[in-house]
Protein backbone atom coordinates (compact mmCIF):
# COMPACT_ATOMS: atom_id res chain seq x y z
CA UNK A 1 0.00 0.00 0.00
CA UNK A 2 1.38 3.36 -1.05
CA UNK A 3 -0.17 6.63 0.13
CA UNK A 4 0.76 9.78 -1.79
CA UNK A 5 -0.51 13.20 -0.77
CA UNK A 6 0.43 16.79 -1.49
CA UNK A 7 2.12 17.92 1.74
CA UNK A 8 -0.02 21.01 2.31
CA UNK A 9 -3.20 18.89 2.49
CA UNK A 10 -2.12 16.72 5.43
CA UNK A 11 -4.35 17.21 8.45
CA UNK A 12 -7.20 18.77 6.47
CA UNK A 13 -10.70 17.55 5.63
CA UNK A 14 -12.83 18.31 2.58
CA UNK A 15 -16.54 17.73 1.95
CA UNK A 16 -18.59 17.79 -1.21
CA UNK A 17 -21.08 15.76 -3.17
CA UNK A 18 -21.95 13.67 -0.14
CA UNK A 19 -18.30 12.68 0.34
CA UNK A 20 -15.85 13.39 3.15
CA UNK A 21 -12.14 13.29 2.36
CA UNK A 22 -10.14 13.28 5.59
CA UNK A 23 -6.40 13.52 5.06
CA UNK A 24 -5.10 12.33 8.40
CA UNK A 25 -1.51 12.62 9.54
CA UNK A 26 -1.59 9.06 10.86
CA UNK A 27 -2.24 7.72 7.35
CA UNK A 28 -0.43 10.14 5.04
CA UNK A 29 2.42 11.66 7.01
CA UNK A 30 5.65 9.86 6.38
CA UNK A 31 8.73 10.40 4.29
CA UNK A 32 8.58 13.28 1.83
CA UNK A 33 9.44 11.91 -1.59
CA UNK A 34 10.61 13.20 -4.92
CA UNK A 35 8.52 12.51 -8.02
CA UNK A 36 11.04 9.84 -9.03
CA UNK A 37 10.64 8.10 -5.64
CA UNK A 38 6.85 8.25 -5.96
CA UNK A 39 7.01 6.68 -9.42
CA UNK A 40 9.32 3.91 -8.17
CA UNK A 41 6.98 3.20 -5.24
CA UNK A 42 3.91 3.12 -7.49
CA UNK A 43 5.66 0.69 -9.87
CA UNK A 44 5.91 -1.84 -7.05
CA UNK A 45 2.58 -1.11 -5.34
CA UNK A 46 -0.55 -3.18 -5.75
CA UNK A 47 -2.71 -0.56 -4.01
CA UNK A 48 -2.22 3.21 -3.85
CA UNK A 49 -4.20 6.10 -2.42
CA UNK A 50 -3.51 9.46 -4.07
CA UNK A 51 -4.64 12.93 -3.00
CA UNK A 52 -3.82 16.37 -4.36
CA UNK A 53 -2.96 18.02 -7.66
CA UNK A 54 0.72 17.00 -7.76
CA UNK A 55 0.10 13.43 -6.58
CA UNK A 56 -2.62 12.90 -9.17
CA UNK A 57 -0.58 14.54 -11.97
CA UNK A 58 2.37 12.26 -11.22
CA UNK A 59 0.16 9.16 -11.34
CA UNK A 60 -1.59 10.30 -14.54
CA UNK A 61 1.64 11.30 -16.31
CA UNK A 62 3.13 7.88 -15.59
CA UNK A 63 0.00 5.89 -16.56
CA UNK A 64 -0.78 4.49 -13.11
CA UNK A 65 -4.35 5.87 -13.18
CA UNK A 66 -6.76 7.26 -15.75
CA UNK A 67 -8.43 10.68 -15.65
CA UNK A 68 -11.87 9.01 -15.68
CA UNK A 69 -11.10 7.46 -12.29
CA UNK A 70 -10.18 10.72 -10.54
CA UNK A 71 -12.83 12.27 -8.33
CA UNK A 72 -12.85 15.74 -6.80
CA UNK A 73 -13.98 16.50 -3.27
CA UNK A 74 -14.34 20.23 -2.67
CA UNK A 75 -11.82 20.85 -5.46
CA UNK A 76 -9.26 18.34 -4.19
CA UNK A 77 -8.52 15.48 -6.62
CA UNK A 78 -8.44 11.93 -5.26
CA UNK A 79 -7.89 8.51 -6.84
CA UNK A 80 -7.13 4.97 -5.82
CA UNK A 81 -5.03 2.52 -7.78
CA UNK A 82 -5.40 -1.25 -7.66
CA UNK A 83 -3.21 -3.60 -9.71
CA UNK A 84 -3.92 -7.29 -10.10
Amino acid sequence: MVAVCDTELIGKSFEGGGLLLKISESFYKGKEATEREVVDSLKHATIANLVGERAIKCALDNDFIEEANVISVDGVPHAQMVKF
